[in-house]
């Protein structure tokens, strides 16, 4: 591949709501939405491709341990925290613009303080905590402010 094409030749001052995002749907799944293998490795290949959000279906695993698959099908699960340590690993091995991890929430309230609590322990600084108001889009912060955070959506 062209290695100009790696560059990025935009203004990446805007408001974050003023560009396409590369996202990935169904991202941990290797196949077909209906029998086919969670995996976490998923995640490092999109990442690696550019990808800059990321869909994670968050459901009550066993044992307290939130886990990620497609819900109401025959997919594999996989454990959450596996996810988000592969997240961390890959998120900007290619590209340090921020990563939105697009969490689709199905757990009880136990799991989701286990979620919040690996994505502290596991992104630690890199974890966007700040708010912002969505009255004015205008005031949200550019990619180049965010560069190297993990931004949460649910």
């Amino acid at each position: 591949s062209n290695p100009l094409h790696r560059e990025v030749h935009q203004d990446m001052e805007q408001p974050l709501c003023h560009y396409f995002i590369a996202s990935s749907h169904n991202t941990y799944l290797s196949g077909d939405q209906l029998l086919s293998q969670s995996r976490a490795d998923m995640y490092a290949r999109v990442l690696q491709a550019g990808c800059r959000c990321v869909e994670v279906d968050c459901w009550d695993g066993p044992d307290g341990e939130p886990v990620v698959h497609h819900g109401y099908t025959l997919t594999s699960k996989i454990l959450f925290r596996d996810v988000a340590e592969t997240i961390n690993k890959y998120a900007f091995i290619k590209n340090e613009f921020p990563v939105i991890l697009s969490i689709e929430n199905h757990c009880s309230i136990q799991q989701q303080k286990k979620i919040a609590q690996y994505l502290k322990e596991i992104f630690g600084d890199k974890l966007d905590l700040s708010s912002v108001s969505t009255g004015d889009p205008r005031q949200l912060p550019s990619p180049q402010d965010l560069k190297g955070k993990i931004l949460v959506k649910v």
